[in-house]
């Protein structure tokens, strides 16, 4: 490599992984209030009950997340490939006699690689916890919502069938009271006409066309109530 002897060519190395260093050090502390402040958001966010408060998915913060990872793994892969050339320096015929502090230095650069890498992927994982836990609640909450809005409508189908029910049933109650009373009626009138049939028996044939035209009626009467009956059931559970 050209130059690769002297030592102009090792401090601009080493300018370069300090300007690095110092460029990851600023951007990883941005980084990590990025993601203190995306948690702090996300609580607010879910304490607040308002129902126009929007979820933070594909949020500024969530772009901002994204845009600051792709910079920083481009800043430690730049640091990376210095370090690799600072490396390979030490290993020329020209820098023997100040091998030993060359390789100290080198260390140290590389210690701080190491950190930063570290602190970037370790950072970096909590976000994506934090965004991945959230939006499981989000979905939950969601869930809920909608079974909560779906059970709203099932209680008023509910209520009004149960209306519905109750009239009809008040209708039955109502018909066989009347029933009721109408057979108690016609068995007064019958036992009333039976004794005056015994004691008349020339009119015991007019009697027992009373009697088939009485149980014609009552027929004709029962079915009647039954058709309504089954009209009314049928229109409560269309």
């Amino acid at each position: 490599m050209a130059g690769i002897g002297n030592s102009g060519y090792w401090e601009d190395l080493r300018k370069q992984a300090r300007q690095l260093e110092n460029e990851l050090d600023l951007k990883l502390v941005s980084f990590s209030k990025l993601c203190t402040s995306y948690s702090s958001c996300r609580d607010a966010r879910r304490s607040d009950t308002s129902d126009t408060t929007p979820l933070l998915n594909n949020s500024t913060q969530d772009r901002m997340f994204d845009t600051m990872s792709v910079e920083l793994e481009q800043l430690l892969a730049k640091l990376t490939a210095v370090n690799d050339k600072m490396a390979e320096y030490t290993n020329t015929p020209g820098s023997a006699s100040l091998n030993a502090a060359l390789m100290h230095t080198l260390q140290r650069h590389r210690d701080i690689l190491q950190d930063y890498t570290h602190e970037f992927h370790k950072t970096k994982g909590n976000f994506l916890a934090i965004r991945e836990r959230e939006d499981l609640l989000g979905s939950v909450r969601k869930d809920i919502e909608t079974y909560k809005s779906g059970s709203g409508v099932n209680n008023r189908r509910t209520e009004l069938f149960l209306k519905e029910h109750e009239h009809l049933r008040n209708i039955a109650m109502a018909t066989k009271e009347n029933m009721t009373s109408q057979r108690g009626v016609l068995k007064s009138i019958q036992s009333k006409v039976n004794t005056l049939a015994n004691r008349f028996p020339t009119i015991n044939n007019l009697i027992q066309r009373i009697n088939l035209r009485k149980r014609r009626d009552s027929l004709i009467l029962g079915s009647v109530i039954g058709v309504c009956t089954i009209i009314l059931l049928l229109y409560a559970f269309h």
